[in-house]
């Protein structure tokens, strides 16, 4: 089974509304078990999980290639799970469009309205913004977001499923983040980012990209108009032959000097403090980094992290073998859910019968 719904075109992914209505009730019975056998901490890795998230959108009633999967099965499970959130131990803010930029305050209110005194509103708002900042921001592939879903725990757990458009081909790409598998946003973040398709990417949170990150972070302290003038001397002297993603893309100097003084009065510690400011947009990073590789020798990274993958393997061993362990594990916690669900004969049955064309299907 593909992971394959990110890639294709978003038209595809209308959900008629007794679909969403039967997703909004079972899937939030399935999640309610799997709170009670492993605790409100497992949805938030299982959310994370490309691979059971894009299961658990099929049991509920979606082709795997559907494009409308992602969103819509989110906004099922939000609207499901509201006034449930004391009984299960997590929330759900955010969403599609408008409603990804309210995330913030629906945390503070999330917050406030439980009484989560130990909660720290803040520190989730910055895990927040930060995911959307880097995928926005410093992984440049293409892909603009416009779904954005935070779900955290009453202890301050958190992860996020979000999903980004490419306007030119119409096609999206959904990026997993686990909050306790992040140890540094600006270095290998990701749980997962899918899409069947690779492109050309400047991606500034690769593991090998350290060296980059340390440049780029020296130059943004400089004063802007010695930044300016190296890269002025660089266009000057015309872009070096190399495949860079910026050679077709230069900012403009008065938006250069607007973005470097902003992060000059910051002056910010390292690559993570150097995206959180205001302002700093692809444009100001892929200048920095164009500096940061033709004038002082540190070169970004390239590399794509997305994966085109099956949920457990191939059938046929491509592009890995089956594991049977894992998948057996995945089955198993559905069908244990499925069973204890409090919904209708019908419902249950059906999505049991889905459940068992994803097991023949990968097997």
């Amino acid at each position: 089974m593909h992971t394959g719904t990110a890639s294709l075109p978003l038209h595809g992914g209308h959900c008629p509304p007794w679909l969403f209505e039967r997703m909004r009730r079972l899937g939030p019975a399935i999640l309610e078990i799997v709170v009670r056998e492993y605790g409100p901490q497992e949805v938030l890795r299982r959310m994370s999980d490309p691979f059971w998230f894009q299961a658990f959108g099929c049991v509920l009633g979606f082709d795997w290639h559907s494009s409308g999967l992602t969103t819509t099965l989110c906004g099922a499970l939000k609207e499901g799970l509201r006034g449930r959130e004391r009984d299960l131990g997590f929330v759900i803010a955010g969403g599609k469009g408008r409603v990804s930029r309210q995330t913030p305050t629906e945390i503070t209110a999330a917050a406030d309205r439980l009484a989560l005194t130990a909660l720290k509103p803040a520190e989730l708002v910055y895990a927040s913004r930060m995911a959307a900042k880097v995928d926005n921001t410093a992984l440049q592939d293409g892909y603009q977001l416009y779904h954005h879903v935070f779900i955290f725990t009453f202890d301050g757990q958190w992860a996020v499923v979000q999903q980004g458009m490419n306007e030119r081909t119409r096609l999206a790409r959904r990026y997993h983040w686990l909050g306790e598998g992040v140890a540094d946003f600006a270095c290998e973040p990701h749980a997962a980012v899918c899409c069947d398709a690779r492109g050309e990417v400047l991606n500034m949170v690769a593991g090998e990209g350290g060296e980059s990150r340390r440049v780029v972070t020296e130059l943004s302290r400089e004063r802007p108009h010695k930044f300016m003038a190296e890269f002025n001397k660089i266009l000057e002297k015309g872009l070096p032959n190399l495949p860079l993603p910026w050679r077709h893309d230069i900012p403009r100097a008065s938006y250069l000097n607007k973005a470097l003084l902003k992060v000059y009065a910051a002056q910010p510690r390292d690559f993570t403090d150097l995206l959180g400011v205001e302002g700093v947009g692809p444009k100001t990073i892929r200048a920095l980094a164009m500096v940061a590789e033709v004038a002082y020798g540190a070169p970004a990274s390239f590399r794509d992290p997305v994966r085109y993958s099956f949920s457990h393997g191939g059938k046929d061993g491509h592009p890995y073998p089956v594991d049977r362990r894992v998948y057996d594990r995945s089955i198993a916690v559905l069908e244990q859910a499925l069973a204890a669900a409090k919904i209708g004969r019908t419902e249950k049955l059906q999505a049991l019968k889905r459940l068992a064309s994803i097991s023949k299907n990968a097997t």
